[in-house]
């Protein structure tokens, strides 16, 4: 009966028809081989035009080495393969929908100068990337008048149904993966009972993030039950660039009131119920006050993109003012990759190139550049302390091995790295100097960092970036520090590596 299943489930069908497409364009590939010598040679000359096009275009050359290889490798299929996976972008209703949605709700992030100007006036030193958050990425500041840090999934897991059940307007969610059990099934009883009650509520989760987890008609299944839902970005077995832009994200908002972000995704493993690699170490954070209108944003910009409701999102804008002095300064903030910015990674950099003192980070994946590499090091070279941690067991052995490919350089250029021994990191976060962190859903890799949608939350001069700060010491006690001879390959693997370098944009 299993076995039957399987043959006629969504993800036998899929695999089928992404083959037959790759047979019938290397079926077409082979048959020029055969044609006119003028044609080869036209086709040649494509290639070579489409591999200058790539360099000349792209926004980060590492990302799409994969494509210039291939084309080099195998010019007529390679560039044959490109141009019909570029198509997407002229006949994809979905890019078109999520690129103009997404400039639209531009207007909705709005700066308060008094704000940015005094960040500027107590650190000018860090001015610079202020300026680069709030004007070039679009994502104002705030005063920060409430963020809760939740070191794991199981210490923030009660906080969501507390505030959950306190709904009176609305809860939107937005999740890469949902998976029903003991934690999505908590929170579905309280989704349902507010649905019932008459409290607006959405979900939205990413469909390959949620392939094997969830039905192809679950969406249907939260709508019978009052709950509007999204499969963001449905796949479909056309192959296609925009099926490589997932949606990473995680966040849920409250009334405009509350909202939660951090690494954990709806499933059981995130608050350790299910144990399948070691401890899970992850986190939640949540942010009440003012900010919380960039994560509303940052949800409807999707929803809307996929499913047109609201001409005016601040509809659900709240008065979310907290009483009190704030506590410093907060800046949510989202990437995505149909953006000339790489929003992400360019905040990652900004704190290693303005660090005096140290840089802690925590990545579940290390998947980086040699511009990210030479960062590191350059700042362990200036004597700051730069400190890595990721996992002790690995998720993905592959792409653990990948990881593990890049520890020898980066420690013998002064970065320590730590290997978290009792199970799986799979928090993102940077933390530094006790005045700067962030936290969210970035991993230091291609995908995150240049083809997923994703989050973030910058913190500055909060008493909170000194917790983050000893969540990662008290993780660390429970860590391994590397040796560079701990990571020595033979001649086998260190070609293995290479060429799993190149294919790493797609891991």
């Amino acid at each position: 009966m299993k076995i039957l299943k399987f043959i006629f489930s969504r993800f036998t069908f899929m695999i089928l028809m992404v083959i037959l497409q790759l047979f019938i364009l290397f079926a077409i590939s082979h048959w020029f081989f055969g044609a006119a010598g003028w044609i080869q040679e036209v086709l040649q000359v494509l290639s070579v035009l489409i591999i200058l096009y790539i360099i000349k275009n792209s926004k980060h050359l590492s990302s799409d080495m994969l494509w210039i290889v291939l084309i080099m490798i195998a010019p007529i299929p390679g560039a044959a393969l490109y141009l019909f996976v570029i198509a997407e972008i002229f006949i994809s209703k979905t890019f078109r929908a999520l690129v103009a949605e997404t400039s639209m709700a531009r207007k909705y992030y709005e700066q308060d100068p008094a704000v940015l100007q005094e960040m500027e006036e107590k650190a000018p030193a860090v001015k610079g990337q202020f300026r680069y958050i709030s004007k070039s990425a679009g994502f104002p500041f705030y005063r920060n008048t409430g963020f809760n840090y939740y070191p794991l999934g199981d210490d923030g897991y009660p906080v969501f149904l507390e505030e959950m059940r306190k709904a009176e307007k609305f809860i939107f969610l937005e999740y890469f993966i949902i998976e029903e059990g003991t934690m999505w099934n908590g929170m579905l009883d309280i989704l349902e009972a507010k649905a019932k009650e008459g409290v607006e509520v959405r979900v939205m989760y990413d469909d390959l993030g949620s392939f094997t987890t969830l039905s192809g008609s679950y969406a249907k299944q939260l709508e019978q039950k009052g709950i509007k839902c999204i499969p963001f970005n449905r796949i479909n077995p056309i192959i296609g660039i925009i099926m490589n832009h997932r949606d990473h994200r995680k966040l849920m908002v409250i009334d405009g009131k509350t909202a939660f972000s951090g690494g954990v995704n709806l499933a059981d493993e995130y608050i350790n119920v299910k144990k399948i690699h070691g401890h899970w170490k992850d986190n939640i954070i949540r942010i009440t006050g003012d900010a919380v209108w960039s994560y509303t944003v940052m949800f409807l910009t999707h929803w809307n993109a996929l499913r047109h409701e609201d001409d005016d999102y601040t509809k659900y804008k709240t008065d979310a003012i907290i009483p009190g002095a704030a506590d410093g300064y907060i800046a949510p903030y989202g990437e995505t990759p149909f953006s000339h910015e790489i929003t992400a990674q360019n905040i990652y950099m900004g704190i290693l190139n303005q660090a005096s003192d140290y840089v802690y980070i925590m990545t579940p994946y290390l998947i980086i550049d040699t511009e990210f590499i030479n960062a590191l090091i350059l700042a362990a070279k200036h004597g700051v302390d730069v400190r890595l941690m990721t996992p002790g067991i690995p998720d993905k052995r592959i792409v653990w091995d990948v990881t593990r490919s890049y520890y020898r350089q980066l420690i013998e250029g002064g970065v320590k790295i730590y290997e978290y021994t009792p199970g799986f990191v799979h928090a993102k976060v940077f933390v530094s100097d006790d005045r700067i962190a962030t936290v969210g859903t970035v991993n230091l890799d291609y995908r995150s960092l240049y083809l997923h949608f994703e989050n973030g939350t910058y913190l500055f001069d909060s008493k909170v970036v000194k917790e983050i700060r000893d969540d990662f010491l008290q993780a660390q006690e429970q860590s391994h520090l590397m040796k560079a001879e701990e990571v020595k390959n033979g001649p086998v693997k260190e070609i293995l590596l290479a060429i799993l370098r190149v294919i790493a944009p797609q891991m």
